[in-house]
């Protein structure tokens, strides 16, 4: 190496000993094929060494392997290189190449068998760095890297007098070091202009001789520097909503240097335009035009820009709205009076997109002088039940239905109602008087006694239906278990056993059961009253903190009973606290499908439950009792109080999470107007140790309970409802499968950051298709002007390039390439592409056509312009 003044010079050797070729058994082995080194392999091909690889034993899949790892490589400027690896795994094994960290797009590269090979032909002094091979298949991934360094040449073929005339001349990399062929070596400003190399005969003359020293056009590089700001996008939205089937533009602002790509991409998979789907892109932003967007463009979409130096991307959420779907059940009818209802029905699966607004209640009146004619009762509800006082005429026979509504527009209706005749309202029941203990009928059939009508709901075991006994008219639920397996049997059996124990006023009972083969039928009392939690919300309701002391008195007392006959529920819940009807306030306990008896001598341990309302015991496997129930009791009281779950997370583990570590708070603002006695009783039952939770009867003689039995309600503070409505439309939300929409519509609203990365396979997707969208072939921006400027003045010849990978640059005068020099010529070639040629202290002989030329792996681009040098006393004499 040798430094002159500031620039750097290579200058590198190659040694060859000439040597007689062997007639045979020599160690050199023939050189592979160029075909085979380059030959692509095929997806799903097998080979002797996949079936090698798999170490005999079918099933068993082996990461890849290398047996021959890369190899460093020393290579001079113009000369091919090949990179090889050796690899072992079970098949298919994918393989990348990576150069310096970036993938590559030159080169030719194959995978054959097990051999990885990369060539590069005619390498530049950029192609020198860091090259890895990576090999990854379903087992795994790994990676061999290797240095690459390329040397710079100066070229010279010399001619030695004192050699022989029969001697051959020899092609002299340096003035030492004969060389018999060299091929392939190249100028940097043109890869194409090759010495194909010195083709000698025994006794013949070299075909081409170079002069000793060639000058080497002067190229001018891009200069790069840390100050250049940043790629960035601008202010850019983060939620964009759009009616269904009208046009949604996703648009963003960036700022960066040219050139600038960018790309869409929406669930992981990069955007592409469509009959419907438009990109519409410049240096300065980028929008995606969706017209026609329906339901399933909702989602998340990431914008991601890159420069030549740094990238940027954003992620903003699109939410189509459309009308709600219709209510997901039917009306449920309890008549009160002869012409007055109370009607009870469950939300929409999906509400469009949008929040609910309210809902429309329409009712029907049968008869034959009846026009057949839908009216509205209610046009803006704004719960999922409704009291109707007016309207309605005695002994006249409706079918009622509903409507969901948002700022759309309004759902389609849901299923109507069974026809209520109002002069015989055969929901109103006694309370029970009477018990029964129930046997299984394997003799008769549900329909024999019963005629079943209107499905009800749907759980985990099976369905329940509404029920008119066909000689009373008795009222009842008929819950359906599926019994197609003999574990399902069991369980219904156990259920209706348990229940012959559970005589009482504030637990549901089974009033018969049959054997409906392959269904076990249980007859149960028909509870018309509805949810407590969906009867607390209702704006008609009155919601105080002496009206829940007496609903958790009723809960109390029905669990006291249960655990006084050695039976635990657990799986209390809201959802499994019912009131007795629309008017009153009586409660009753319901689904005792997840009971059991307990045994003193064989501690009981169950791996089941509700993960709001599980006690910790139950998550780490520990044996459960009646402080189990207790737990949850806490947990719904906290709840009815403050309209909060004192365990929700994010997630069911993370939920879980917080249970076991019973970690948990009084949030002030849900419980600024709750009294210190009930902070106390949540308290005293939301204990980790099971030993210092509450019992029923402790829980009952509370000085919460007390002080509240005698005080009036209507002197008492009414509570807010609205949390309490939002814990309800989450649990609805959980329950129903139809809901995934909503529920990724929720997660997105409710995203804390819209700007998270992407995960880490898109986003080197998107670089990666960005990369291929750089890819440009030099092109002039704008191009410089003719210039006539004085003798001994300063001349500036302006241009902008654009192109990627970054062009280099030639100034060249009437074809002759100029070099700087110091108060002459000055070349400049910014960050941004400014290209600027100065040529300082002008005379006349520097008149004549200028040109630029612009080169990379793509092409080239040329641009010329004249400059006429002026003599200012010939100017001024004429």
């Amino acid at each position: 190496m040798s430094v002159r003044g500031a620039q750097r010079r290579y200058v590198s050797t190659l040694r060859i000993q000439l040597s007689v070729p062997a007639s045979g058994g020599g160690r050199r082995q023939p050189t592979r094929p160029l075909h085979n080194l380059t030959a692509s392999r095929k997806t799903g091909e097998g080979t002797p060494d996949s079936v090698a690889e798999g170490n005999g034993l079918l099933g068993i899949r082996n990461p890849p392997l290398f047996l021959e790892p890369l190899q460093d490589c020393l290579v001079d400027e113009g000369n091919d290189f090949t990179l090889r690896a050796v690899i072992t795994g079970s098949q298919p094994i994918s393989v990348s190449w990576l150069h310096n960290g970036k993938v590559v797009w030159y080169g030719k590269s194959s995978f054959i068998g097990r051999e990885a090979i990369l060539v590069v032909r005619e390498c530049l002094p950029e192609d020198a760095g860091a090259y890895t091979c990576v090999a990854e298949n379903a087992s795994g991934k790994t990676s061999s890297s290797s240095a690459v360094c390329v040397k710079e040449m100066i070229i010279g073929v010399w001619s030695n007098p004192t050699q022989s005339s029969r001697s051959p001349p020899s092609c002299f990399l340096s003035p030492h070091i004969p060389v018999l062929e060299t091929r392939g070596l190249c100028s940097p400003s043109s890869p194409r202009n090759t010495l194909e190399g010195c083709k000698l005969s025994q006794f013949g003359s070299p075909e081409i001789l170079l002069p000793a020293h060639r000058k080497e056009v002067p190229v001018k590089r891009r200069s790069s520097s840390a100050t250049v700001p940043p790629m960035k996008i601008v202010d850019p939205p983060d939620l964009v909503e759009v009616r269904a089937g009208g046009c949604a533009r996703l648009s963003c602002v960036f700022k960066g240097s040219i050139p600038i790509v960018s790309c869409w991409t929406h669930n992981k998979k990069e955007v592409f335009e469509d009959s419907r789907l438009s990109i519409e892109s410049s240096s300065k932003g980028s929008s995606l035009v969706i017209s026609e967007a329906q339901p399933e463009d909702s989602g998340f979409y990431t914008l991601t820009a890159r420069d030549r130096n740094s990238f940027a991307h954003h992620t903003l959420t699109l939410s189509v709205i459309e009308r709600p779907q219709p209510p997901s059940s039917c009306p449920v009818v309890c008549v009160l009076s002869p012409d007055s209802v109370v009607l009870s029905w469950s939300g929409p699966c999906y509400d469009g997109g949008s929040a609910l607004t309210g809902y429309l209640v329409e009712v029907l009146s049968l008869g034959p002088d009846q026009t057949g004619h839908w009216s509205e009762l209610s046009a803006n509800c704004k719960s999922t039940s409704l009291r109707v006082r007016s309207g309605l005429q005695p002994q006249g026979q409706y079918r009622f239905r509903v409507r969901a509504c948002n700022a759309v527009g309004v759902s389609e209706p849901s299923e109507e109602s069974q026809p209520i005749k109002m002069d015989a309202p055969a929901e109103l029941q006694d309370e029970m008087t009477e018990y029964v203990n129930v046997t299984i009928d394997d003799k008769h059939k549900v329909t024999d006694h019963y005629n079943v009508l209107e499905r009800l709901g749907t759980g985990r075991f099976g369905q329940v239906f509404r029920l008119t006994h066909k000689v009373t008219g008795h009222v009842c639920a008929g819950k359906f278990y599926k019994g197609r397996r003999t574990s399902e049997r069991e369980a219904a059996k156990k259920e209706i056993t348990l229940m012959n124990f559970l005589h009482h006023p504030k637990l549901v009972q089974c009033l018969a059961a049959y054997n409906n083969k392959p269904e076990i039928v249980m007859v149960m009392e028909f509870i018309a009253g509805g949810e407590l939690f969906e009867r607390i919300v209702d704006d008609n309701f009155e919601h105080t903190e002496p009206t829940s002391v007496g609903y958790m008195c009723q809960i109390l007392q029905g669990i006291e009973f249960m655990h006084k006959q050695s039976i635990v529920h657990l799986d209390l819940k809201p959802e499994n606290i019912v009131c007795v009807n629309r008017t009153g306030t009586q409660v009753k306990i319901i689904d005792f499908g997840l009971a059991s008896k307990l045994d003193a001598s064989s501690p009981l341990r169950v791996m089941y439950g509700t993960p709001e309302f599980v006690a910790p015991e139950v998550i780490s496997y520990e044996p459960v009792g009646p402080a189990t129930d207790m737990w949850s009791i806490g947990v719904i009281c906290y709840i009815l109080l403050s309209g909060e779950s004192p365990f929700q997370g994010g997630s069911d583990s993370e939920t879980l999470a917080l249970v076991t570590a019973a970690e948990w708070e009084f949030v002030d603002e849900s419980f600024e107007d709750i009294t210190e006695q009930a902070k106390d009783f949540i308290s005293s039952l939301l204990h980790k140790d099971t030993r210092r939770r509450m019992s029923c009867e402790e829980a009952l003689f509370h000085s919460w309970m007390v002080a509240f039995k005698s005080e009036q309600p209507n002197t008492a503070k009414n509570l807010s409802k609205e949390k309490m409505k939002k814990f309800l439309a989450r649990q609805k939300w959980k329950k129903t499968g139809k809901a995934m929409l909503a529920l990724k519509r929720m997660s997105m609203l409710t995203k804390a950051d819209n700007s998270a990365s992407l995960p880490s396979s898109a986003h080197e997707h998107a670089l990666k298709s960005l990369e291929k969208k750089m890819q440009l072939k030099p092109e002039f921006t704008k191009s410089p002007f003719d210039l006539s400027v004085f003798e001994d003045s300063t001349a500036q010849f302006f241009c902008q390039i654009a192109g990627y990978p970054d062009p280099e640059v030639v100034w060249s005068r009437e074809g002759e390439p100029l070099e700087e020099s110091e108060g002459s010529v000055k070349i400049e070639y910014e960050e941004d592409g400014t290209c600027v040629l100065t040529l300082e202290n002008a005379s006349l002989q520097h008149s004549g056509t200028y040109s630029c030329r612009a080169t990379n792996i793509h092409g080239e681009a040329l641009c010329s312009a004249k400059l006429t040098v002026v003599d200012q006393e010939d100017a001024m004499m004429s």
